[in-house]
C-alpha cells in the first residue's frame, strides 16, 4: 500500500461508526482499494498514474461495472488523503452510513 492508502486504512479501521472496511477486496476481475460490504461502497485512492494514458478509460469501465453491481464508487486523489484525511473520512463515513441504512431497509 502507498502512504496515502495506509493513512486512509488506519483511519477507516478505527472509525467510530462501527463500519467494517476491507482492503484489497476482489470484485469480479477487479481489486478494490477499500470496500465496505454493509454499504456496498468501494473507495479508490488514485495516484498520478490514474491521469495518464488509457487509465481514465480503464477506471471508467471499472466504475461502470461496479455501478452495475450496485456498488457505489468514491474516488479520491492520493494527495487529498495527505492534505484532507479527516474530511475524506467524514465523507466516506457519511456515504457509507446512508447506503447501509438504505440497503438494510
Amino acid at each position: 500500500m502507498t502512504p496515502p492508502e495506509i493513512a486512509l486504512w488506519l483511519a477507516l479501521r478505527g472509525n467510530e461508526a462501527g463500519l467494517r472496511f476491507r482492503r484489497e477486496h476482489a470484485a469480479g476481475q477487479y481489486v478494490l482499494d477499500f470496500y465496505c460490504a454493509a454499504a456496498q461502497l468501494a473507495i479508490e485512492v488514485d495516484g498520478e498514474a490514474h491521469n495518464h494514458g488509457n487509465r481514465p478509460e480503464r477506471d471508467a469501465t471499472r466504475d461502470a461495472w461496479l455501478i452495475a453491481q450496485d456498488i457505489r464508487v468514491l474516488r479520491y486523489p492520493a494527495r487529498e488523503m495527505l492534505a484532507n484525511l479527516d474530511d475524506v473520512v467524514r465523507q466516506i463515513t457519511s456515504v457509507a452510513l446512508q447506503r447501509r441504512t438504505t440497503i438494510e431497509s
